[in-house]
């Protein structure tokens, strides 16, 4: 078999805040994705603080004609958490608190992801990205630690079926 090559992850996500999207289908890059009310949060994500997550349920499908038991797919469910840096209280708290200012608790807001290309590179029509209709949860301070920075970790809850890399930018 041949090598099939495959695309380092460092560096190439970027994941943004957008608070409105008329058509998940086909957003509009000018006007939604890069409004100026859309914010980058992908640099307050800490190394491990991008945690999408999937769970599909199972239907137990048996038959009296046989004497093994089916499957079918049931119903499914995306969820999200993320872990950002905290700077509250500090001197960077006005300038660079843009994860958790904008992730505010019990408001409607979509989360724009896109993969695969460097994270400088600027958002485009013809690009792939995912969407996820979320509200955000409540902040949950992480403990302090030796050799860290301040963290928020904080549960986006789903609100709306999810488009996965299937969405091309307009």
């Amino acid at each position: 078999m041949a090598e099939i090559p495959a695309q380092p992850a460092d560096g190439m996500t970027l994941v943004k805040v957008v608070t409105a999207i008329a058509d998940t289908s086909a957003p509009k890059v000018a006007t939604e994705l890069n409004a100026v009310s859309s914010v980058d949060i992908s640099c307050y994500l800490t190394a491990g603080g991008w945690k999408p997550s999937l769970s599909e349920q199972v239907i137990t499908d048996e038959r009296l004609c046989t004497t093994q038991t089916y499957e079918q797919k049931g119903r499914s469910q995306r969820g999200l958490e993320v872990e950002y840096i905290d700077n509250t209280n500090t001197a960077n708290e006005t300038l660079y608190n843009k994860a958790k200012d904008t992730l505010l608790p019990g408001t409607n807001l979509f989360i724009v992801v896109r993969t695969g290309l460097p994270y400088t590179t600027a958002l485009a029509a013809g690009q792939k990205v995912t969407i996820y209709p979320v509200t955000p949860g409540e902040y949950n301070e992480m403990p302090p630690e030796a050799n860290s920075v301040f963290k928020i970790g904080q549960k986006l809850f789903v609100r709306a079926g999810v488009k996965i890399s299937a969405t091309t930018v307009a």
